[in-house]
């Protein structure tokens, strides 16, 4: 059984590998030996990134995503980082910290959602181009902020719901888990799964609405799965946006006797081996996934850094879900499991997972 590393070994690699500033020498593409994209201009720029909660392995490799796609452009001389620590006070003067820095271009992941928008407003308004990503702030774009980049993580929870639908006919009970409460993201994958279930009286949403709080956290994710088992008898579909959090729960529930219901969720490692360890005794786990999106935070530099150095803008607004697994029909993929590979590496994403292991060791 592959299982995720501590939360704290992981926090620890982001902090030493993302609390250095990247030089052009080091991250930049010389043009003699590859093209530049089109969406890296000529003016030359520093620039920010600012995560509301880097404490999990899907973040850290979503950072290194980040690196990878600045290294792209030698017009950014400098990235700089900074992690909330899943503290909005923090997260608020993370941004502030990056204007007084003089950064020209600044990417946000907002996990706090609404609570940041002064924060963005005022660095918008300092003139510096600021991109909120992944989760909504609230605002408007130009007036708030340049560019919100967002996904259509209603689309996610209409695959989640098209799948339960049809591989669960006779229906169930379903619990959903997010993370921060009132993050857009599960709202909206709320939103997507009643629009295929929520009229019919066969499936049932139990637990906390529109999700239960699991700050995309570990820790909290096996506090909360394990006091649903514990208060509902039956739970026949469980919905996920970060899957390889619930593992260790289910791993612990199987351990004493619980049968793992249906999953709908996000990929990685440590769920696909979970269910390869698993599937054979346990005759109700069916698994899907969609793509977990490490690649999100690609779109969001590609917005800032053509906006900042003039480029040529992106032609998505939106980063798109995508089916990446699914046990029972085996497309796009079976369940895939890679066990040379630690469990906290997402195959879904355009690193590989050899490099997303590397990555964690050095």
């Amino acid at each position: 059984m592959i299982r995720l590393k501590s939360r704290a070994s992981l926090v620890a690699s982001a902090i030493a590998v993302a609390a250095l500033t990247v030089s052009t020498s080091f991250v930049a593409v010389s043009s003699a030996h590859a093209a530049l994209p089109s969406w890296c201009g000529s003016k030359k720029i520093t620039m920010g990134f600012t995560d509301g909660f880097g404490g999990n392995s899907w973040r850290l490799v979503t950072t290194a995503a980040v690196r990878e796609e600045v290294k792209l452009c030698p017009s950014v001389t400098k990235l700089y980082y900074a992690d909330g620590q899943g503290k909005t006070d923090k997260s608020i003067s993370d941004i502030k910290g990056m204007v007084a820095k003089g950064v020209k271009a600044l990417v946000v992941f907002p996990d706090a959602g609404q609570a940041m928008l002064p924060a963005l407003r005022s660095a918008y308004k300092a003139g510096v181009v600021t991109v909120p990503y992944r989760v909504a702030p609230g605002g408007t774009a130009g007036k708030d902020y340049n560019m919100f980049v967002g996904s259509d993580f209603v689309l996610a929870g209409k695959l989640w719901g098209e799948w339960i639908k049809k591989n669960l006919p006779n229906g169930g009970n379903i619990l959903s888990l997010s993370g921060p409460a009132g993050n857009s993201q599960g709202a909206d994958e709320a939103k997507g799964l009643k629009s295929v279930l929520g009229n019919d009286p066969k499936y049932k949403f139990i637990g906390a609405q529109p999700f239960e709080v699991t700050n995309w956290d570990p820790g909290k994710a096996q506090e909360v799965l394990t006091a649903a088992i514990a208060k509902y008898p039956q739970i026949d579909v469980i919905t996920t946006d970060f899957g390889p959090s619930i593992v260790s729960a289910l791993q612990a529930a199987v351990d004493s006797g619980w049968k793992v219901p249906a999953i709908a969720g996000s990929d990685g490692n440590v769920l696909g081996c979970f269910y390869q360890d698993n599937k054979a005794t346990q005759p109700n786990f069916k698994m899907m996934t969609i793509s977990t999106q490490n690649d999100h935070s690609r779109l969001a530099v590609q917005w800032a850094v053509a906006l900042a150095t003039g480029g040529k803008k992106p032609t998505n607004k939106a980063y798109p879900s995508t089916l990446f697994e699914d046990s029972v029909s085996g497309k796009p993929s079976a369940v895939q499991c890679r066990k040379d590979l630690p469990g906290d590496v997402y195959l879904s994403a355009k690193m590989s997972g050899d490099a997303q292991a590397k990555l964690k060791t050095n």
